[in-house]
C-alpha cells in the first residue's frame, strides 16, 4: 500500500527525504496531474497517483514508500486544443523537466506524437517507448578547481566518443566515455599540448531526430536536447551519472577546467508535429515561443523545429536551475551557449540587457564561472558578435574568416586581419570589454577540419544524406592543387605547412585561443563539413594512424609555450597609443611604420606587427608571410636588445638564432622573434 501525503513545492523534480520523496511539478493549465510509479526491468507500471493542485500552477506530491533508485514520469490531462497550443495527452508519458536521472532507452515511434498526421488526437500510450525519470540524490561537488585565468587559458573543443574511442591506451569499456577522458594517456595528451580547459559538445542527454534514424544514422553531436540535468547516458561506461563528476574531478586535479555545451535554445520535442516528451504535455505555451495567432505554430529560430522561451520565469528558473547544478553538483567550470542569441531575444528582439544576463550576473555561484556565447542563430537580427555583455565571451567567427582568407591568399585582407590579431577592440571595446573577451579558433566541431581546410574547395556531404546541400558553401578553403587525399609529398608537405602558419597566427593573437580535437593529429572528416550525423570513423579522431612528420602536436606544444611566457597575451584590455606599458606597433617589409597606403595595397600579403611589454622589458616580433614569392624583409630595432632572436618558423630548415637585420621567407611562411633584456637588475641571466 502506498502512503503519500500533500508534498512540497520546493524544489521542482523528486527530492528524496529519511522518510520518502517528494515530487513537484509545474503545470499551471493542466485540470489533472498524476505521478507514474514504475518497477522492475522491464519498468512495469506500478501505480499511478493524483498529485496535488497548489498555488501557482505547481502540483505535489510525497511518497512515502518511494526511495532513491524509484522510477517514475508525469502524466497531464486537460484541454487539447492545437489551434490554442494546448497539448494536453493523459496518455504521454512525460520525463520530469528537473529529473536528475533516467533509465531505459529512448524508441521512436508514432506513440510519442500528441496528434496523428491527419489532426486526430492520439490515445496511444507510449509508455513502452519512453525512458522513465529515475529519483536521484546527488552529492555537491568537492573537489579542487583549477580556477584558470581567462588570460591563461587553452580550450580544447571535443567531442566525448569521439576523442577516445580508438583510443587503444583507453581501456576498451571506457573508451568513447566519460571516464575514458579522465584516462592517464589522455590527460597526458592534454598537458603536452599545454590545454588548460576542454570544451565537451552537448553532454546533457539527447536523443536522435526520427528523419537521421530512419536513414541509419545518429545524432552524434548532440544538439537535439532531451534533459537539461541528466548526463548523456551513452558517454556511461557503468550508466552511473556519477560518472561525469569522476570525469571532472579526475580532470581538476591535472588542473584541467571542464566547459560544457549547452543547449538552452531548443528541445528534442520539435515542432507541431514533434514528440511529446516532457515540456510540451506539461506547459507547452509557456516553454516554447509560439506566434500571437495562431498559437501552434511555433516560432523557430533554431531551425530545429522550437524555440524555448526565456521570457517565461518558469523557463528562465530552469535554466538558470540546471545551470547551477551542473556547476555545484556536476563540477563543470564554465558553459558555452550554443545559439546563445536566443537567450537574449524577446518578442522585441536582442537586449544586452536581458532579464536572462541579469539573473547570471545576480547569481553568486554562476558569476564564478566561464560564460561563452555562439553569438548567433537564425532568427531575426540573430547575428550578434559583440552584442554581450560583461563578463561573457563570444565565439569570434570574424577571426576565423579572415585567417583563413589571408593564408588563402586573398587580396587586401591586412587590415581586417589586424583587428582580429588585436583582439577585436572594433566588436568589444564599446561595451567595456576587452581582447581576452574573444574565442579565437580557426576551426571547430561546425565546419572543415583544419586538414580538410587545406585539402578541400567544395564540401563533400554526400554521406549526410541531404544530397550535400547541408553545411556551409563558402569555406574560405583551398586544396593546394589536389582535392582530397594525395601521396604527393610536395602536397603533404604545402599543407602542413599552411596548417602551422595558421596556428602560429591564433596563438600569436591577442584573445583566448581553441582548437578543435583532432587539429593536432590532423585529423580529416573526407571533406565532410557537417558531420553532425556521422558517428563513425569520420568524426573519430584516428589515435592508430598519426604521422608524426605530419601531426601538429610538437608546433601547438611549441606556440603554447611561447605564448604563455609573452606578458602581451595577458593583458586585459586593448592597447592605444597612449598606454605607458603596452605597445602594438605594424610594419612594412621595410622595417617602418605602416601607412595608409601600405594598409591599402591590395597586393600586399605580408603583415608584421611587433607587441612591446615596456615594464617586462620584453617584446615579440610576428611574420605573417602570405606570398608565395621570396621576398626579403627588414626587421625593425629590436627595442630591448640588440638583435632580434628568432625562436619559431614555419620554414622547413629553420634553425633558433640571432637576425640581426633582415630574414627571407621563402614561400608562405610565419615567423616569430623575441628581444627583452638579456639580465636583470640583479645581474643575473633573464629567462
Amino acid at each position: 500500500m502506498l502512503k503519500t501525503k500533500l508534498g512540497f513545492t520546493y524544489p521542482l523534480g523528486n527530492s528524496v527525504h529519511a522518510e520518502g520523496v517528494n515530487f513537484a511539478v509545474y503545470a499551471p493549465n493542466a485540470s489533472e496531474v498524476t505521478l507514474c510509479l514504475f518497477e522492475g526491468p522491464v519498468a512495469s507500471e506500478l501505480a499511478q497517483i493524483k498529485m496535488n493542485k497548489r498555488e501557482g500552477g505547481l502540483w505535489t506530491l510525497f511518497v512515502e514508500t518511494a526511495r532513491e533508485g524509484t522510477l517514475y514520469g508525469y502524466r497531464a490531462d486537460g484541454d487539447y486544443d492545437l489551434a490554442e497550443g494546448l497539448f494536453f495527452n493523459k496518455n504521454k508519458l512525460l520525463l520530469d523537466p528537473y529529473g536528475m536521472d533516467i533509465q531505459g532507452e529512448f524508441t521512436w515511434s508514432e506513440r510519442h506524437y500528441c496528434h496523428l498526421p491527419v489532426g486526430e488526437f492520439n490515445v496511444n500510450d507510449n509508455a513502452i517507448d519512453m525512458p522513465k525519470s529515475r529519483v536521484f540524490s546527488p552529492k555537491p561537488y568537492s573537489g579542487n578547481r583549477p580556477n584558470t585565468a581567462w588570460q591563461d587559458t587553452f580550450i580544447y573543443e571535443c567531442h566525448v566518443k569521439g576523442a577516445t574511442q580508438t583510443l587503444d591506451t583507453v581501456a576498451a569499456n571506457k573508451r568513447g566515455t566519460f571516464l575514458g577522458l579522465c584516462e592517464h594517456s589522455f590527460i597526458t595528451h592534454l598537458q603536452q599540448l599545454g590545454v588548460t580547459a576542454i570544451e565537451l559538445l552537448p553532454v546533457q542527454a539527447f536523443i536522435s531526430e526520427q528523419f537521421l534514424t530512419t536513414k541509419g544514422l545518429q545524432n552524434y553531436w548532440g544538439y537535439n536536447t532531451l534533459s537539461f540535468f541528466v548526463p548523456h547516458k551513452a558517454y556511461c561506461a557503468q550508466g552511473d551519472v556519477t560518472e561525469f563528476q569522476q570525469m571532472v574531478a579526475t580532470l581538476h586535479a591535472h588542473n584541467i577546467e571542464v566547459i560544457i555545451d549547452v543547449v538552452y535554445n531548443h528541445t528534442a520535442e520539435s515542432g507541431i508535429d514533434g514528440p511529446m516528451l516532457s515540456m510540451r504535455g506539461l506547459h507547452n505555451r509557456g516553454y516554447y515561443r509560439m506566434l500571437q495567432a495562431p498559437e501552434s505554430v511555433f516560432i523557430n529560430d533554431t531551425g530545429c523545429g522550437n524555440t524555448i522561451n526565456i521570457d517565461d520565469p518558469i523557463t528562465l528558473r530552469l535554466v538558470i536551475d540546471s545551470l547551477r547544478y551542473w556547476v555545484e553538483y556536476m563540477g563543470v567550470d564554465g558553459f558555452r551557449f550554443d545559439l546563445a542569441t536566443i537567450l537574449g531575444r524577446s518578442n522585441e528582439g536582442f537586449n544586452g540587457q536581458h532579464a536572462f544576463f541579469q539573473a547570471l550576473s545576480q547569481d553568486p555561484v554562476l558569476t564564478q564561472v566561464k560564460l561563452i556565447a555562439e553569438p548567433w542563430d537564425v532568427g531575426p537580427g540573430g547575428y550578434q558578435l559583440g552584442a554581450f555583455p560583461p563578463p561573457w565571451r563570444e565565439w569570434n567567427d570574424k577571426y576565423r574568416d579572415v585567417v583563413r582568407r589571408f593564408w588563402r591568399g586573398d587580396s587586401g585582407t591586412l587590415p581586417e586581419l589586424a583587428k582580429r590579431i588585436h583582439g577585436s577592440n572594433d566588436l568589444f571595446e564599446h561595451n567595456l570589454r576587452g581582447p581576452l573577451n574573444s574565442i579565437n579558433f580557426l576551426t571547430s566541431h561546425d565546419g572543415f577540419s583544419l586538414s580538410d581546410w587545406v585539402s578541400y574547395e567544395h564540401k563533400h556531404n554526400d554521406a549526410n544524406g541531404e544530397s550535400n546541400c547541408d553545411g556551409h558553401s563558402e569555406n574560405y578553403s583551398f586544396n593546394c592543387g589536389v582535392e582530397g587525399h594525395t601521396d604527393d609529398p610536395d602536397v603533404i608537405i604545402k599543407r602542413r605547412k599552411l596548417q602551422i602558419n595558421a596556428l602560429v597566427t591564433l596563438f600569436m593573437s591577442k584573445g583566448v585561443p581553441m582548437i578543435c580535437a583532432g587539429t593536432e593529429l590532423n585529423h580529416s572528416q573526407n571533406g565532410n563539413n557537417n558531420a553532425y550525423c556521422q558517428d563513425n570513423e569520420t568524426s573519430w579522431l584516428d589515435w592508430k594512424n598519426v604521422s608524426e612528420t605530419q601531426n601538429l602536436i610538437k608546433p601547438i606544444s611549441s606556440l603554447m609555450k611561447i605564448r604563455s611566457q609573452l606578458s602581451a597575451f595577458k593583458h586585459p584590455f586593448f592597447v592605444h597609443a597612449e598606454d605607458a606599458r603596452f605597445a602594438v606597433l605594424w610594419y612594412n617589409k621595410c622595417g617602418q611604420i605602416m601607412s595608409d597606403m601600405d594598409w591599402h595595397d591590395e597586393g600586399n600579403k605580408t603583415l608584421i606587427y611587433v607587441l612591446a611589454d615596456y615594464i617586462e622589458s620584453s617584446s615579440v616580433l610576428v611574420i605573417l608571410h602570405a606570398d608565395d614569392t621570396e621576398t626579403e624583409i627588414q626587421l625593425p630595432d629590436p627595442p630591448f636588445s640588440s638583435c632580434w632572436e628568432a625562436v619559431y618558423s614555419s620554414e622547413d630548415n629553420f634553425e633558433v638564432g640571432q637576425f640581426p637585420n633582415s630574414l627571407a621567407p621563402t614561400g608562405q611562411s610565419a615567423w616569430i622573434l623575441l628581444s627583452h633584456n638579456e639580465e636583470t637588475t640583479d645581474g643575473s641571466e633573464k629567462v
